[in-house]
């Protein structure tokens, strides 16, 4: 169903609000289920737009419920609360003013998007049936997602669609994208831990060098992309952590190597985690050493349901044009726990354009990074647009 032209929203007031509600939060980053000043902020603002709130989904998530005329007809709106732990080196005012957190990945100006749309939607109920916003916390690695579905997210809340957004540094201004299907990664994590033959670091021959086995496993972990896995299967293997020793003459009794895995298909998932085992205990093995290697395969591949695809570009199109819609973009290989939730209900999950170069700063996960505040009003005309429109009628 394609969804009829709508011109950008005037927030009026709401506007300003929102570029004041995201650099608060930036200013306060607080990372997986510690999220509590940015809940009681979220919380606040709902009530005082008289939406009814269900708070403590997850610990620190809340649930807005936005009624409009009578209709069975329901949808979710989801955004993420939490930060990175991360040190912040921008300079500007709304810099974190909290050691080692920062929002990194945009979750400040998601939150805020979502609440604009609510505040906007609750000032103008002369829509179909009800609009759920989903403010999630712990998106970072700790599936807040699915702890919700777990404490019955879907079960008091029945949707009859759910929808998810995230800002892309490196697409421009007004730009939105998406794709049908597998559109993220599914995402492991491991841990591998080496244990050796503490020693002098004089006397090299009776030692057992868990760094120099680790340095092998690592090796041998990255050979499984080419050796087998099918070339065409896109997956990636990160060793992103190698910890060892505590001083330059001592040779260390251990050594720890973690990291993560992206990939698509359910199968390589299994290979994957099955070569990696099967290699850290054979190298271990082969130099006298032993190891413990913990996989957690932590979220799903996030695939988007073909016709909820297709309407929420569409929506995005209405507002800034067919050609500022990419509708089938090539899979990404990073992770998103709404995964979780699209495994429990249809819908779909697009980007966002941040903006290019110095208009949108560098990509996530960065210190440097900052969400883009020109592209609240944008975000939040999409929301409002979507909800409406999906409650209008079915597809």
């Amino acid at each position: 169903m394609a969804s009829p032209s709508k011109p950008m929203i005037d927030f009026g007031d709401l506007a300003n609000q929102m570029r004041q509600w995201r650099h608060q939060i930036h200013q306060h980053p607080e990372t997986a289920y510690e999220e509590f000043e940015t809940a009681k902020l979220v919380k606040t603002i709902l009530q005082s737009y008289d939406i009814e709130v269900h708070e403590n989904w997850a610990t620190t998530g809340l649930v807005g419920v936005i009624k409009g005329r009578d209709s069975d007809r329901v949808v979710g709106l989801r955004a993420d609360l939490d930060a990175l732990d991360l040190d912040e080196l921008n300079q500007f005012e709304h810099r974190s003013k909290i050691n080692g957190k920062m929002h990194a990945c945009g979750h400040d100006g998601h939150t805020s998007m979502l609440l604009g749309a609510a505040c906007y939607l609750a000032q103008n109920r002369d829509f179909d049936g009800t609009v759920l916003v989903i403010f999630q916390p712990a998106e970072e690695v700790e599936g807040g997602a699915q702890k919700m579905i777990d404490e019955g997210l879907f079960e008091r809340f029945p949707m009859d669609g759910v929808f998810g957004m995230h800002n892309y540094p490196t697409m421009a201004v007004g730009t939105f994208s998406i794709c049908p299907g597998p559109m993220m990664a599914a995402f492991g994590s491991f841990e591998c831990i080496i244990k050796g033959v503490g020693m002098h670091s004089s006397l090299p021959h009776m030692a057992v060098d868990p760094i120099e086995i680790g340095v092998e496993i690592h090796r041998q972990w990255k050979s499984i992309l080419h050796r087998d896995i099918e070339p065409l299967q896109p997956a990636v293997i990160s060793i992103t952590q190698f910890n060892s020793g505590t001083a330059a003459n001592i040779s260390p009794e251990t050594a720890v190597l973690k990291g993560s895995c992206r990939c698509f298909a359910p199968e390589v998932a299994k290979t994957i985690e099955k070569r990696m085992t099967d290699i850290a205990n054979d190298v271990c093995a082969m130099n006298n050493a032993r190891c413990e290697f913990i996989y957690k395969q932590s979220y799903p591949a996030l695939v988007n349901e073909p016709v909820s695809t297709n309407f929420a570009a569409d929506v995005a199109a209405g507002l800034v044009g067919d050609e500022m819609v990419f509708r089938d973009i090539e899979p990404i290989l990073g992770s998103e726990d709404f995964a979780c939730m699209l495994q429990h209900c249809p819908g779909a999950y697009i980007l966002i354009g941040n903006g290019i170069g110095e208009d949108g700063g560098c990509m996530v996960h960065n210190p440097n990074y900052d969400f883009n505040d020109e592209i609240l009003e944008v975000g939040a005309s999409y929301w409002v647009n979507l909800a409406t429109s999906f409650l209008r009628k079915p597809f």
